[in-house]
């Protein structure tokens, strides 16, 4: 019979653990947090040093019930949720709840679900760390005091529905910052020259460097008639050759952070998909004969820090599977990447380095295999040596203008033979070869191609960008960087438009009105201040009373002003030149997640909605009197169609390409590669870069 009581959040975690334990341990899930501040009021007490009234959360009365039942049933209660503040919370309101004394040794974590790692978990129980609980504590109440004190500030003034945060209103601010730096933006006009030289049988391509001895950059025609003029009849002479050797790092392991971003760069996740995807195979898989076992460490961490066993069992297999050169003799040390980052777990690795990809294969979703690869790849590259790239760099003139080439390529791959760091842009870093040459060696032109180009404004911020400036800027923290990017689109404060984010009417107005009454919501170093704060209570070195206090002295007054002063403000629907077909009203502009569609004006009586369709230009090749235009699913994926459906009924996930094959004339579509976009042909094999993206 059971003679221990152990809670988890999740019934997939119960299910992992329960099968390490044995008989002797009943293992049960709380289903998340149990307990917390009430929906309908603001449920803190600002009079009585902020004292949170916590109440049971509707729906979890069954499962405190149940707890309860087998709590009495048992000499012993574990309370094992994740090892974070969020965890510890969750630990000190099952504790309250089931009347555990407060230096019980009830509180066990683990930052890997293995067998191992559970069993010696359960031989160093401790007790509840309050300074983590206060922590999280303080967190809630203070984010509580923002959306309950100044949400129906917005509604009363602006529109029903509306939220403030701390967070999520400076991840707002950011996006529309952005939009005005590309609404302000001023192209550029410059120049590039490309020759194409020849040497014996080899060819290979050189850009304009410098005049005279200097550098000149080439910022209209007339520049590029002078260069052009200058070397006219002249001969191309192999001027200088500089040989060097490059050493090339390996990418650190995981955090959160960099997760996130290398899942929507890779694998085209979204935040919160990664998170959902991770939150899976940390918390267990079944794998056969070995059974369920947990994949990953915990996946909310800003620390790249590993633990001596990992590296060591990292370093054997590197050395058994590529050779010992693969291997360093030291294993890797990373810094903090952030000067806020904790360091209380590891960063994010496989529990072992020995169930690759390609042995857990059989037993994962096609998107559990996806992310775990990466995290495994990622992990075990970043314990391989270096990579040893050599760089060449050659200088040709031609009269005074001279012409530069350069050239690499990897003399040993080191860890870029599991893996390679994404970018945003998507390029890859290749061999690009240059031939043998020396000082004085004479150069046939084959080509020579001027070419105008506008310098691009700063990009608008896709997640990745998002949670990677968020993390730089030391807003949120590790298990906050998803919600915030799902609460700013479901309050229609942004959309994304080609899988960026675009600041919507409504965002606009809010922040705008933020920024005039509520100036340090918004202030990035306000918030990061209040972060460490956060982290300080966290250490036990500040105390989370004086925290709120601190900030509820200027908040007070700030709200005081607010509700004299805010007008109110009357959002109207832009009206379309379009017709409702069932009712006869005209259709107005809206902004959902996704973006503007149009709704009916006569809503609620009439809730006729329609999308707004994009033309691309593109003739239907299938019907050829239709045109291609731009559609969403109901998940929000873009999919081209053609508009004359149901008569025609041709689909495609592709974006199609104004320009037709050169080869055989039919429709090309674009291609996303990791050398950029390309367009390639459906019907021939005709593939090309994207000219558009030449610029970028």
């Amino acid at each position: 019979m059971a003679d221990s009581l152990v809670i988890v959040e999740s019934p997939a975690k119960a299910k992992t653990i329960g099968k390490y334990l044995g008989s002797k341990y009943i293992v049960k899930a709380s289903m998340g947090h149990v307990r917390d501040l009430p929906k309908s009021q603001i449920g803190v007490d600002v009079e009585q040093n902020f004292e949170p009234k916590y109440i049971t959360i509707r729906g979890k009365g069954s499962v405190l019930k149940e707890l309860k039942d087998a709590s009495k049933k048992v000499k012993k209660i574990y309370l094992a949720a994740d090892p974070d503040r969020e965890g510890e919370a969750i630990a000190w309101h099952l504790a309250h709840v089931l009347d555990i004394k407060e230096d019980a040794l009830c509180r066990v974590v683990f930052n890997e679900i293995t067998k191992q790692a559970v069993k010696d978990a359960f031989k160093t129980p401790r007790q509840i760390n309050m300074d983590l609980v206060h922590a999280q504590q303080a967190r809630r109440i203070l984010d509580r005091l923002v959306g309950y004190k100044i949400s129906p500030l917005l509604w009363k003034k602006v529109k029903k529905g509306l939220s403030a945060g701390r967070v999520q209103s400076v991840s707002v601010k950011l996006i529309i910052d952005r939009e005005n730096e590309i609404d302000a933006f001023v192209p550029e006009e410059y120049w590039t020259i490309t020759v194409q030289l020849e040497s014996g049988k080899s060819s290979f391509e050189a850009k304009f460097y410098s005049l005279n001895g200097t550098k000149k950059e080439l910022s209209s025609e007339a520049d590029v008639k002078e260069i052009l003029q200058a070397i006219e009849s002249q001969h191309y002479i192999v001027q200088e050759v500089k040989e060097k050797e490059r050493l090339r790092h390996p990418s650190p392991p995981f955090t959160t952070s960099s997760m996130q971003q290398e899942a929507a760069r890779k694998l085209n996740f979204r935040a919160a998909k990664t998170m959902s995807v991770a939150q899976q195979l940390y918390e267990g898989v079944e794998l056969g004969k070995e059974g369920t076992v947990g994949l990953i460490t915990y996946m909310r961490t800003d620390s790249t820090r590993i633990s001596p066993t990992a590296q060591e069992e990292a370093k054997g297999y590197i050395s058994d599977k590529y050779g010992s050169d693969y291997a360093p003799e030291t294993p890797r040390q990373y810094s903090k990447k952030a000067t806020n980052a904790q360091d209380a777990h590891e960063a994010i690795r496989p529990t072992s380095v020995m169930r690759d990809p390609e042995t857990v294969k059989p037993y994962l979703s096609r998107d559990q295999l996806r992310l775990y690869k990466l995290v495994w790849e990622r992990f075990v590259a970043s314990q391989m040596t270096s990579a040893v790239m050599d760089t060449m760099t050659i200088d040709i003139k031609a009269g005074e203008a001279v012409f530069r080439a350069n050239g690499s390529k990897i003399r040993f791959p080191g860890f870029m033979k599991v893996y390679v760091e994404g970018n945003d842009d998507g390029t890859v870093e290749s061999d690009k070869l240059l031939p043998p040459l020396s000082i004085g060696d004479t150069l046939k032109q084959q080509d020579i191609e001027p070419k105008q180009h506008f310098t691009q404004p700063p990009p608008r911020y896709t997640e990745a960008r998002l949670v990677k400036t968020m993390e730089e800027l030391g807003i949120g923290r590790p298990s906050t960087y998803a919600p915030t990017l799902e609460t700013i689109q479901k309050r229609g404060y942004v959309a994304i438009e080609e899988k960026k984010f675009v600041p919507t009417e409504l965002g606009e107005l809010v922040i705008q009105l933020m920024e005039e009454f509520f100036p340090e919501i918004l202030d990035v170093e306000f918030t990061a201040h209040m972060e460490d704060d956060l982290d300080h209570v966290e250490e036990g070195t500040e105390d989370w009373h004086q925290v709120l206090d601190h900030f509820y002295e200027s908040f007070e007054k700030r709200l005081e002003v607010a509700e004299e002063e805010m007008k109110e403000i009357e959002i109207e629907d832009e009206v379309s030149d379009e017709i409702c077909e069932k009712c006869g009203r005209h259709f107005v502009y809206k902004m959902g997640r996704f973006g503007k569609f149009l709704a009916c004006s006569g809503f609620p009586d009439c809730r006729n909605t329609r999308p707004i369709i994009k033309d691309t230009g593109v003739s239907c090749p299938k019907c050829k009197e239709g045109k291609l235009v731009e559609r969403r699913s109901k998940k929000g994926r873009i999919f081209y169609g053609c508009d004359q459906y149901p008569a025609c009924d041709y689909v495609m996930w592709d974006k199609p390409s104004t320009k037709p094959c050169p080869t055989c004339g039919s429709l090309m579509i674009e291609k996303r590669s990791k050398q950029g976009t390309k367009l390639q042909c459906t019907q021939c094999d005709h593939v090309e870069m994207n000219e558009a993206d030449d610029d970028e």
